[in-house]
């Protein structure tokens, strides 16, 4: 049975308290402690019950509750304060959003799968949505002209429990968006605002809706439309669900949809920010409005396009990086081909890494790839890893110069640190450390925390921890039909002293969150040893279709039922935010163990660091370039082995010794304080000297500088004069793809074999033949570095050669190579396209060597 009409109950909040609906539908209490703790004053019960969501308590509490607060002069006067702060932190940010690109238009429109953002927005799986969340959170903290793009999922990510044998299981939860912290966008007229895609040829409806992140619209889209069949309605109905065609048509409406809705409104972005290749379609529709509007080519309209993109990968696992059939392709993509005005054969090449090879499949990272100014890994080592990864995309380059680069991601900060530690950081750091997390000279202050303090606000995260996991251990052992003495026991588990080492993540297999219990009995000796006990905390997922990570869940649950560790290892089901949060804050010691290189950056890391714990991680992502034994411990030197069997045995003996040599012994060799002195000094410098570089600020920032204001400001200049840099260009590049099989090195003078002395200069002539190109089309360098025993480079250099002669088509180019150290050396030649006319000159593939 259908209603004949529907309509919307919204609570009656009194006059004296309207301040709390505007409070509740941004989502800065998720950072804000004085919002929060407004919120919680409210109901504290019904606030931890409906997952920490205003806008469903203030639907909940009871209307006399409010009528009582509305006269509680002591409430109403905590409702003004933290009322005129919000207020005071929206309309008065230290910087000026016109301030980051003076010179030009800027606006960024970050694009994302998944956002992370509070506990009662389940829109989230992992790690790629969490960063997503404090990104957007930074922007607003920093005042970045900033908007986000993602799906607002009617499932989203499932809930998790665990059978009475320790196998995961899922549920789904329908979001109740008119719960929630999201606002429908409407039109002038009060209809709610859509835009429209095709699956098939048939228009699909796209609803808009938005969600406020302090100073930041996050612009959130839904096919759950009246207007739509039910099968077209479900797909933004679950994250990463489904099979390969529903995951393209979630891509369509992310990347297509996406543009549109901040077409309808209003909103021209000079640089899009793809996060992840889950948006890489949205180049295509940048592509196609210009045509459109514009009338301009296909070819004029991607040089605008592409020098405003922005690409950000974030994994080295294939199951990562989306890749469609070409039938499904058709299916979908042809009539969008056609519109773009290419063949939908060269539509097929963009995302492939060989263009022409007609058997491969569609790949989005590629797609993305070739449509961006600057792509990045998300950490130093995974910068690398993704240039080994992609080289085939550019098989003329060496590995070194494939256009990938690195940002290492970071963390928001005041999302992710504990009361406690927040409440040192005010006394100890001034109260405004929060808005500027990145300033290394903040962060000496933290030598000035006594260590008693430092060390008791740990010891009491640590006691709260104890007692979340109880209360929730008593929960799941409830639900499972547990009797009386299984609860009590239940109630029972872990100590509040004992050296409490956390593990929580995704149970992707590559992860390895069984290496720690591969031998049972040394964990045993190591855990039970009465004067220095230790206990595990474990949480996370594993994907509904991984059944390898599920019986990793169900190795450790089956473990933690042996006699041996029955007090000792628990198993927190249905990981989130909140669970996060409690888990990062109270552990002593964080436990890392993936399969070197395939964690591309693993931030939960820096969150357990900025709470005060410890990290001991495999020597990938973040901790590789992170580590030093002053702040933790590494597992390993970096080594990568052939034989995961033997990593495996080898990576879990040395785990237990530095458990067994280091680790405990440092924890338990206590001062007559009762402090471990040695233990505190580890944590106080890794807040010192690891927070102000593995944090979003610096993160967001980092973009700035690096990609989005040069985007922003090269996007304005092709736009400029009716397009007429964008045709110019494109003009341009034609003539390079034609003219490119006449270029060669002809002589190079080679020095062979000659000695130089450290401090001299080698002096480097050659004669290149451009065809029909001038000098202002190329770039000349010659290309140096060390040797290796094989005679390759180890490591390379280069110095740019400049004319001296131009005679009968051929020019003479000359300069010098600086000898700066002793070794053994070579050099080549090497041409490019010009670096003065193309923001990545490695780009188009085109290049020629001595």
């Amino acid at each position: 049975m259908k209603p004949k009409a529907r309509y919307h109950v919204v609570p009656h909040v009194p006059e004296p308290l309207q301040a709390l609906k505007r409070l509740a539908y941004n989502v800065c209490f998720s950072w804000k402690d004085d919002i929060w703790d407004l919120f919680q004053r409210v109901d504290p019960g019904l606030w931890a019950s409906c997952s920490h969501n205003p806008v469903l308590m203030l639907g909940l509490v009871s209307q006399e509750r409010l009528e009582e607060l509305s006269r509680d002069q002591g409430f109403l006067a905590q409702l003004e304060r933290v009322g005129d702060g919000f207020d005071r932190y929206l309309s008065h940010p230290r910087v000026q959003a016109m301030d980051y690109c003076p010179e030009a238009p800027f606006q960024v429109a970050y694009f994302s799968a998944e956002f992370g953002l509070a506990d009662c927005l389940p829109i989230y799986s992992g790690g790629l949505g969490v960063l997503s969340g404090d990104h957007v959170k930074s922007s607003s903290d920093l005042n970045v002209p900033l908007v986000g793009v993602g799906l607002l999922y009617q499932q989203g990510y499932f809930n998790q429990y665990l059978s009475s044998d320790g196998w995961q299981m899922e549920t789904y939860t329908v979001n109740d968006l008119a719960n929630m912290p999201v606002t429908q966008v409407r039109d002038h007229d009060g209809a709610p605002l859509t835009v429209s895609v095709d699956f098939k040829g048939e228009p699909v409806q796209v609803l808009i809706w938005r969600i406020d992140v302090g100073r930041v619209p996050l612009y959130m889209l839904d096919t759950n439309a009246e207007e739509n069949p039910p099968e077209i309605r479900s797909t933004t109905s679950q994250l990463y669900g489904g099979d390969r065609e529903m995951r393209l048509k979630q891509e369509i409406v992310l990347g297509i949809g996406g543009v549109r809705a901040l077409k309808a409104l209003g909103i021209e972005p000079t640089v899009i920010h793809m996060n992840e290749g889950h948006s890489a379609f949205s180049a295509l529709e940048r592509i196609n409005i210009l045509r459109k509007e514009k009338q301009l080519s296909f070819d004029e309209a991607r040089e605008i396009v592409l020098a405003g993109t922005v690409f950000t990968t974030h994994t080295p696992v294939p199951a990562g990086n989306d890749v469609f059939d070409v039938d499904l392709m058709r299916t979908y993509l042809e009539p969008y081909a056609r519109e773009l005005g290419i063949h939908f054969k060269v539509l097929l090449g963009y995302g492939r890494v060989e263009p022409r090879n007609e058997s491969e499949n569609f790949g989005m990272t590629p797609l993305a790839l070739r449509l961006s100014a600057y792509s990045n890994g998300v950490s130093r080592l995974h910068g690398k890893v993704s240039r080994r990864i992609w080289k085939e995309v550019w098989r003329r380059h060496p590995v070194e110069d494939v256009p990938i680069e690195h940002i290492t991601n970071g963390i928001h900060v005041p999302t992710w640190i504990s009361r406690e530690m927040g409440a040192l950081f005010d006394r100890y750091l001034g109260p405004d450390w929060a808005e500027d997390p990145d300033n290394e000279r903040l962060w000496r202050r933290i030598e000035e925390i006594p260590a008693t303090e430092l060390w008791l606000a740990h010891e009491r995260c640590r006691e709260k921890l104890i007692g979340f996991a109880r209360l929730r251990l008593v929960e799941q052992m409830k639900n499972r039909g547990a009797g009386t003495a299984q609860l009590q026991a239940a109630g029972e588990v872990l100590g509040t002293g004992a050296l409490t080492i956390g593990f929580a993540r995704r149970f992707a297999t590559y992860k390895r969150a069984t290496l720690l219990y591969r031998d049972p009995d040394r964990l045993a000796r190591i855990m039970s040893n009465p004067d220095r006990p230790v206990q595990i905390i474990v949480a996370g997922k594993a994907h509904p279709q991984d059944d390898e990570g599920k019986a990793f869940i169900k190795h450790i649950v089956h473990l933690a039922r042996d006699e041996r560790f029955r007090n000792r290892i628990v198993f927190l089901e249905d990981y989130n935010l909140h669970v996060a949060r409690n888990l990062l804050s109270g552990s002593d010691l964080w436990l890392n163990t993936p399969r070197r290189p395939l964690e591309a950056c693993g931030t939960s890391g820096m969150k357990a660091l900025a709470n005060g714990s410890l990290n001991l991680s495999v020597l990938d992502g973040w901790w590789d370039e992170g580590y030093h034994r002053e702040f933790g411990w590494a597992l390993g030197h970096g080594e990568v082995y052939e034989d995961t069997e033997a990593q495996d045995a080898i990576e879990s003996r040395d785990l237990y010794n530095l458990l067994e040599e280091e680790v405990v012994p440092l924890f338990y060799q206590r001062g007559r304080d009762g402090i471990p002195r040695g233990w505190l000094e580890k944590m106080r410098a890794g807040l010192r000297h690891l927070v102000p570089l593995f944090n979003s600020h610096r993160m967001v920032l980092e973009y700035v500088s690096r990609y989005y204001r040069p985007c922003s400001v090269r996007y304005n200049a092709l736009r400029r004069d009716n397009f007429q840099g964008a045709r110019d260009l494109a003009a341009w590049r034609r003539k390079l793809m034609t003219s490119w099989q006449d270029v060669a090195v002809q002589d190079v003078s080679a020095g062979n074999g000659v000695e130089m002395e450290v401090g001299r200069d080698l002096e480097v002539t050659a004669k290149i033949n451009l065809g029909s190109l001038a000098p202002e089309d190329v770039t000349v360098e010659a290309y140096y570095g060390r040797l290796d025993e094989h005679g390759d480079f180890s490591e390379r250099e280069t110095a740019g050669l400049e004319v001296i002669d131009s005679a009968g088509g051929i020019h003479t180019y000359s300069g010098a190579i600086p000898c700066s150290h002793s070794g053994r050396f070579g050099y080549t030649v090497r041409v490019t396209p010009s670096r003065n006319r193309l923001e990545n000159r490695f780009m188009m593939g085109l290049v020629r060597w001595a």
